[in-house]
């Protein structure tokens, strides 16, 4: 069995805790929870749901690309938002990410996001065999 391995790359935010941006272990990309945070200035993405959604999916894409995957290799999401009457305009920004053979995914309202953001997004990735 492959041992676990640290992931990460200088184009997507730093984390900001005592965790890593992302694990590697037999095949598969697991990322840490997502917030909207701009990679080139390390600043909050504050605005809309729409706004806030697009920025949390295009850190992902980075991670997951860095990686050696792409959007399509994502098979599991955990999706996070402050507020669940927000759930159809943060639907409309993510299927504009994943139009064909969506990943699997969970979506809850959480009692309180880190930094007061409106979403929160986890992903595990299947890596193409020849990145493992």
């Amino acid at each position: 069995m492959a041992g676990k391995k640290i992931f990460y790359t200088d184009k997507a935010p730093k984390p900001k805790g005592p965790y890593s941006q992302a694990v590697i272990h037999n095949g598969l990309l697991y990322l840490s929870g997502q917030i909207p945070v701009d990679p080139a200035t390390g600043q909050l993405v504050r605005g809309t749901v729409e706004e806030e959604t697009e920025a949390v999916l295009n850190n992902i894409r980075i991670i997951a690309e860095e990686a050696g995957a792409e959007m399509g290799d994502v098979i599991k999401l955990t999706c996070y938002l402050a507020d669940m009457d927000d759930f159809a305009r943060f639907n409309d920004v993510y299927k504009k990410f994943f139009q064909d053979n969506p990943p699997a995914r969970t979506t809850i309202q959480a009692g309180k996001l880190p930094l007061d953001v409106q979403i929160e997004i986890d992903a595990i990735v299947a890596l193409p065999s020849s990145h493992v």
